[in-house]
């Protein structure tokens, strides 16, 4: 058990609606399981936190995978995302890491919250890991360090391609395509082919490209972590 280490935040949005569409939204599922799964395989505390606190929107609801079938059994993980905390009321010095899972809603209450700016920015600078995957890395497109420079800035990243984005045809639906404006921020955006596993580490800054990466992201945090321990 990994008790020296100090809990993971894992972090989700409290977006419900596609933009201007109508369809539902939220986080991805299997961007919060999968890492979980991997952060309590290897005995790091989480907590989870949304943008407004209670049980958040979720979108690709899909108990035919393994690790949300088991998590959704599980009661203990149940009442955590029920009532997820509030971000804005949580000490960022209590936790090792911040970890952003994706899901359409994302890119529309993660980029311009300050209290999203302010965990990043504290974690960060108190030498604790920054993680995000698929559209979590919406969080990171306003994220920037007490210098007023951009987090991203200069470092290597990954995150939901505008091709990904053309391909599940959200283009014109996003507020702003993901890659792009972190291209814009400085960031090193580091593609793969659609749908494939990518994940990318630079430092204690942690990315995945899209569900298939979130696994991965859930590694490299808790790999980074256990040898800082």
């Amino acid at each position: 058990m990994a008790d020296n280490i100090k809990p993971i935040l894992c972090v989700v949005t409290s977006h419900p609606i596609r933009g201007d569409t109508g369809e539902p939204t939220g986080f991805a599922m299997v961007e919060l399981t999968h890492p979980l799964a991997v952060f309590r395989e290897a005995g790091i505390p989480t907590e989870i936190a949304s943008i407004r606190g209670g049980h958040p929107p979720i979108d690709f609801f899909d108990l035919s995978d393994p690790v949300n079938d088991r998590f959704w059994k599980d009661r203990e993980f149940r009442d955590a995302l029920a009532n997820s905390l509030v971000l804005s009321e949580l000490d960022p010095s209590r936790y090792s890491a911040v970890f952003f899972a994706g899901g359409h809603g994302t890119m529309w209450d993660f980029a311009d919250n300050p209290a999203v700016q302010h965990v990043t920015r504290e974690i960060y600078e108190a030498g604790g890991v920054v993680s995000a995957v698929c559209h979590g890395p919406a969080a990171l497109v306003n994220a920037t360090l007490s210098d007023g420079s951009h987090l991203v800035a200069g470092r290597k990243v990954a995150s939901f391609t505008d091709e990904e984005e053309a391909e599940v045809k959200y283009t014109n639906v996003v507020p702003y395509l993901l890659a792009t404006t972190l291209k814009d921020r400085g960031a090193l955006h580091q593609p793969a082919p659609n749908w494939t596993e990518n994940v990318v580490v630079d430092g204690r800054l942690i990315t995945g490209q899209n569900p298939a990466s979130a696994h991965g992201v859930g590694k490299a945090v808790a790999n980074q972590l256990a040898a800082k321990s």
